[in-house]
């Protein structure tokens, strides 16, 4: 018990709210006693991370948005550090093997631009439909690849059928895929801000539920998976706190604050 944490880095879905969006009044007062920089760390964008931002009373700091792509100063809201890389390979090849896909090319600080519009609530920020030309005509941060008819197995099959040598790529919990530049991850940019903070990794407490979490928790100090994340995230923690709706993270937090 000799691991004192400077910083928390903490994933959102599955881990701070509910796969409806709730967040518990219980985690909400845990985060409240941190008295370390609490850093949202999410494959959301960040128009999706600033609601949660304000509901836990976050003062200031910052947000890793977007699996890494995307990190963000959140008082003033502004973008400070941006990844990008061509979709178009990317997009190319989904359209051929798989043109029932939807497909979202994000826009830091205003939205997505879309082939289709994806399942109501899932995505935030402004919406512009545009051809595939369109999509993969300029750099961009992350691309998602979704289906909502199709279950996540099925994108395993096409991530493989992928050239993915040059991009990072997490399958989510449904037929989701995030695409993003080469080497970024959560860890990546986590690392790129206690570099800026003066904060040594072995010193950040994560938390994530996530398979997008993996590197994250590899990286920390102290890396804890949340009771419902898969068996390949417990793996690489270090601990697993309870389940989500046992309080987990709450649990977590109040052990070190």
């Amino acid at each position: 018990m000799t691991f004192t944490p400077r910083m928390v880095a903490l994933d959102i879905d599955g881990t701070l709210v509910d796969h409806q969006g709730e967040l518990p009044d219980t985690i909400r007062e845990a985060v409240a006693t941190v008295n370390v920089p609490v850093v949202l760390a999410t494959g959301r964008g960040l128009f999706g991370a600033v609601p949660i931002h304000e509901a836990l009373g976050l003062q200031g700091g910052h947000a890793v948005v977007s699996n890494g792509a995307v990190t963000a100063s959140m008082s003033p809201l502004t973008v400070q550090n941006e990844v990008t890389f061509d979709p178009r390979p990317i997009i190319d090849h989904v359209m051929e093997v798989y043109p029932q896909a939807l497909i979202a090319v994000e826009e830091v600080g205003v939205g997505y631009r879309l082939n289709q519009l994806f399942p109501a609530g899932e995505l935030q920020g402004e919406l512009h439909i545009e051809t595939i030309d369109e999509l993969a005509s300029r750099p961009a941060p992350r691309v998602i690849i979704r289906d909502p008819n199709g279950y996540a197995d099925s994108f395993s099959d096409l991530a493989r059928s992928l050239d993915l040598h040059s991009v990072s790529y997490v399958i989510g919990w449904s037929a989701w895929l995030d695409i993003t530049p080469e080497g970024v991850t959560k860890a990546s940019a986590l690392d790129a801000l206690c570099r800026l903070k003066g904060v040594d990794p072995k010193d950040v407490l994560a938390i994530g539920d996530g398979n997008n979490d993996v590197e994250m928790l590899q990286w920390a100090g102290r890396g804890v998976a949340v009771g419902d994340a898969p068996d390949s995230v417990k793996a690489v923690a270090d601990d697993v706190a309870p389940c989500f709706a046992d309080g987990g993270t709450a649990v977590e937090l109040k052990r070190w604050f």
